[in-house]
């Protein structure tokens, strides 16, 4: 057994069984009950520990002469529609891309002969999943991440389920274009500015720091025109009490055509919550907005956007092209 050095987690939980999951928040000593939805039964209670226990961004990396990895999986949709196929890099390029299904599975990838390569392997970035073994059959070294740490917060577009894989996320091709060491916490639908995410965020290293919020309150109707600048203000300090110098990037709403103009239910358009989230950011002097706007254009996210919200395989890697020169350090 070769013992992997994943990284991109906070808390690896192991079970009596042996599987490990890797959560992206720390949920020991937390009162998941209050991240609940009270009063609509249409949204399922503690949405955001189960996004927090998907490894969206969790990879491990070794260097090896060994022909063949395995890796044992045990895999749930939960309330994602599906699980995200997993990524196999050989020095720095997709190798293979391995559909998972639900349930435990045994993976064994080949691997191109030849004197030490660099492996790595990038956990699902949408469903449940946890490892209990993982083995090269050759001579292998784990590989520390090296490289300054980045972390970054949003909605399910930064978690990126709709990407073609893990290492394709626009998160994940950001840190390896300038090789970051990524903490990811995308959590689909549950980009709420909860404290949580702020003490975390505050509590972990990191040499830049990106917030990508709006849709989600948006979508939530979390706050109104008078609590969101505040609750954004707040968030920021948190953030900032444990990074004085480290440079904090907050990416307003990207465009979604048919909500710019449209109230949600309590009477902010899209483009009122932008207005907020800069408006709360601004407090702090030393944060760099990127309006969201400037990332796509309404008429590249009609032929990009899945849904109307959600982009596809190629909008994931635009909006990576697109923002690769504005989260340089």
């Amino acid at each position: 057994m070769t013992e992997a050095l994943w990284t991109g987690y906070q808390y690896a939980e192991t079970d009596g069984d042996g599987w490990t999951t890797y959560w992206r928040l720390d949920p020991r000593g937390q009162d998941l009950a209050l991240t609940e939805w009270i009063g609509d039964p249409d949204r399922p209670g503690q949405r955001l520990w189960e996004r927090a226990g998907t490894p969206a961004g969790v990879c491990g990396r070794w260097s090896t002469t060994a022909l063949a990895v395995r890796v044992e999986l045990r895999a749930t949709r939960g309330i994602a529609k599906r699980v995200a196929p997993l990524d196999v890099l050989v020095d720095g390029e997709l190798h293979r891309r391995c559909e998972i299904g639900e349930g435990e599975q045994e993976l064994t990838i080949d691997l191109p002969p030849g004197g030490p390569r660099s492996v790595e392997i990038w956990l699902p970035q949408l469903g449940r999943v946890a490892v209990r073994g993982l083995s090269f059959d050759g001579p292998t070294e784990p590989l520390p991440a090296t490289g300054p740490r980045w972390t970054t917060y949003g909605s399910s577009i930064t978690q990126a389920g709709g990407a073609a894989g893990p290492s394709e996320t626009w998160p994940a091709l950001v840190a390896r274009h300038h090789g970051y060491h990524l903490t990811c916490l995308g959590l689909s639908g549950e980009c709420h500015l909860d404290p949580v995410a702020a003490r975390t965020i505050r509590d972990t290293p990191a040499q830049l720091i990106s917030l990508c919020l709006g849709v989600n309150i948006y979508g939530g109707a979390t706050y109104s025109g008078r609590t969101l600048p505040s609750q954004v203000e707040s968030f920021v300090r948190t953030v900032r009490d444990g990074h004085p110098q480290t440079p904090i990037v907050v990416i307003t709403p990207l465009v979604v055509p048919d909500r710019e103009t449209t109230p949600n239910a309590v009477g902010l358009t899209l483009e009122d919550v932008r207005t907020c989230v800069e408006r709360g950011a601004r407090v702090d002097p030393a944060v760099r907005i990127i309006d969201g706007r400037t990332i796509l254009t309404s008429a590249e996210a009609e032929a990009l956007y899945t849904d109307g919200v959600h982009p596809g395989p190629e909008g994931y890697r635009v909006i990576a092209e697109r923002l690769i020169p504005l989260l340089g350090r």
